[in-house]
């Protein structure tokens, strides 16, 4: 019996990877720049993993990730983790991480702050560069306190994090965008 598995599945910015076992979800796999890459790297994270069909748990997730990666509002913060073996620190900052809706952001200070403990921001950045479970404890929602995105250990770094703010329509900034403003159409002119 398969107490480990994982299954790679395409979204509209690439292909992921999702790894469970009989507690939960035990990972989640970014879209890597090389062909096979994104597999490779589910199998070095998780080498008691097989590549198998999804269970109908694991199934759901994936559609739920492929449509929030869509542009859904979904904080996919009822998905079961596995959390064995976290430190207690970083199960603490995924938590707050997880309460972050999508389209909003937060900083790592505000981070640190919310833990009652303001000076842990680098702390913090650490935690969630050792996530195993991006998107569905969405780290990209945490930016530099400068409203810069810091860093993204997934590949393509900031790029990609960029990327997923822009799809979930993050503002990561006070100034207005595009979007924020408002155009008027100039009345037709008569006899023209």
């Amino acid at each position: 019996m398969v107490t480990q598995g994982f299954a790679l599945f395409d979204t509209l910015i690439g292909r992921c990877g999702l790894a469970w076992g009989a507690r939960g979800l035990i990972g989640v796999q970014l879209p890597e720049s090389a062909p096979g890459a994104a597999w490779a790297r589910l199998r070095r994270r998780f080498p008691d993993a097989v590549e198998t069909e999804p269970t109908p748990e694991a199934e759901a997730v994936i559609a739920r990730v492929r449509e929030l990666l869509a542009g859904a509002r979904d904080d996919l913060s009822d998905i079961r983790l596995d959390v064995e073996g976290q430190p207690a620190f970083n199960l603490r900052v995924y938590a707050i991480a997880r309460a972050i809706a999508p389209g909003e952001v937060s900083t790592y200070g505000e981070v640190a702050r919310a833990l009652g403990q303001p000076g842990a921001a680098r702390a913090v950045g650490k935690a969630l560069g050792d996530n195993p479970w991006p998107i569905v404890v969405p780290c990209h929602r945490v930016l530099a306190a400068s409203g810069g995105m810091g860093g993204f250990s997934a590949s393509g770094g900031a790029e990609t994090k960029a990327r997923l703010l822009t799809l979930e329509k993050a503002r990561t900034s006070p100034a207005p965008t595009l979007f924020d403003l408002e155009f008027s159409v100039a009345p037709s002119r008569t006899g023209q």
